[in-house]
């Protein structure tokens, strides 16, 4: 991460969230820096939305780029994709990992010390529950 990104996010983040920040693999990094720029452009100035916008991908780990490739098809066009992609060397593990990144994220950001609203915005970031900020999660990860 650029040493100025650190030090913005240093202002909001505690040191172990920052932490987890810093241990993301870089596509997720950025991903969660577009989805905070959303979600701000958008009016949210929520903490806790805003931190779970940053850290909401942080449990997918390096999982490599085919996986991620399978994952995103599979959204655009259905589970058969990722089923049909399983059974080639290498894509299992990380399919699985993609699959549950919501529940290891969540975990992840709870011991980090995320707030439990944090936390529960990145557990359920798939299916929103918080009437405030869920869906506005949601549709600002899938619009990058």
């Amino acid at each position: 991460m650029r040493s100025g990104e650190r030090a913005a996010l240093s202002g909001w983040l505690t040191p172990a969230q920052l932490d987890l920040f810093d241990r993301m693999h870089v596509a997720d990094r950025r991903h969660g820096l577009d989805v905070v720029a959303t979600l701000r452009a958008g009016g949210v100035a929520d903490a806790d939305a805003l931190v779970a916008g940053l850290l909401h991908d942080a449990g997918k780990g390096n999982v490599g780029v085919a996986p991620r490739v399978v994952q995103a098809l599979g959204q655009a066009y259905g589970p058969a994709i990722p089923r049909l992609f399983q059974p080639l060397p290498g894509m299992a593990a990380g399919l699985e990992r993609l699959g549950t990144h919501a529940e290891r994220s969540a975990v992840l950001a709870a011991a980090a010390g995320c707030s439990p609203r944090a936390v529960d915005l990145i557990r359920w970031q798939e299916f929103p529950r918080d009437p405030e900020f869920g869906e506005r999660l949601r549709l600002a990860d899938e619009a990058n």
